[in-house]
């Protein structure tokens, strides 16, 4: 918190005049510009993701599954808690917003940094928007080349399918838009919230273009997922005032082949049209 104060009332310059106001955009500048600083505490939790004990917690908080934490002992979550990294009321769940948006990086910086041949201008319309669908068609031909590549050799695999989504959205949408995440133990899902100025002149103060992306990983029938998947994505686009969703379903069983694996298709619920994409 001292930390964050700092960026916001100081190293902010316009800030250092106390007759001007601190919006709610100030603070979300300040809490990016602290989390790309990569300050110590934020560093140091680095190496804390990689102790075995805040694995397995961490690796079913992300991925959303219950049964993912069944093998935990009770005094692994314990220690999580007592890092501070997680809280258990009302709820088991990462601690605090800073945390939802630095775990998933610090997991993915490598891979950001790797990702070969992604620009964001080619997936910028000529009026300002994100491309979504050309964007995640990208995606997919991506963890079609890459998945297996990039999975094997991680020690979140449980979650690695999703985390590694949100390093290529993150390469894309880095510098111009935000990306907000929610995890939570039991929502068998992950929901990205993404923020794109359509204006750049006036940035995260003009026109707003707002879109939702849930990530499921199918276990089980597949119309069933999806069934399952849209009521979640209508009900957290309706929450956040999204105007485009997308579903997004990993299918991570090795009998079944990439082309049947990669697909899209349209659905409406609740006059809302959502975009699914299989992956």
């Amino acid at each position: 918190m001292n930390a964050l104060g700092y960026e916001l009332t100081w190293r902010f310059k316009p800030a250092r005049d106390r007759a001007r106001p601190l919006f709610l955009e100030d603070y979300r500048a300040a809490r990016e510009a602290l989390i790309q600083s990569r300050a110590t505490h934020l560093d140091q939790l680095t190496d804390k993701l990689r102790e075995p004990r805040v694995q397995g917690v961490m690796r079913a908080l992300l991925s959303g599954q219950d049964e993912d934490l069944q093998g935990i002992s009770p005094d692994d979550q314990q220690y999580v808690e007592d890092l501070g990294l997680i809280e258990t009321r009302p709820q088991v769940r990462i601690s605090n917003r800073i945390y939802r948006e630095v775990i998933p990086r610090d997991l993915t910086w490598i891979m950001q940094t790797r990702i070969p041949n992604q620009e964001q201008e080619w997936y910028v319309t000529s009026k300002g928007h994100l491309d979504m669908p050309k964007l995640l068609r990208a995606f997919q031909q991506f963890f079609r080349e890459q998945a297996d590549a990039w999975l094997e050799r991680f020690d979140y695999k449980e979650a690695g399918p999703q985390l590694l989504m949100q390093a290529f959205l993150q390469r894309i949408v880095n510098g111009g838009g935000r990306i907000s995440r929610e995890y939570g133990l039991g929502r068998k899902r992950t929901d990205l919230f993404i923020e794109w100025p359509t204006d750049p002149a006036r940035g995260f103060h003009g026109p707003m273009q707002r879109i939702v992306i849930e990530l499921k990983l199918q276990r089980g029938a597949l119309e069933g997922v999806i069934s399952q998947g849209l009521v979640q994505t209508v009900a957290y686009a309706s929450q956040v005032g999204a105007d485009e969703a997308h579903l997004v379903i990993f299918n991570r069983d090795p009998e079944v082949t990439w082309e049947e694996r990669i697909w899209e298709t349209e659905r409406t619920m609740e006059g809302r049209c959502i975009r699914v994409w299989g992956a």
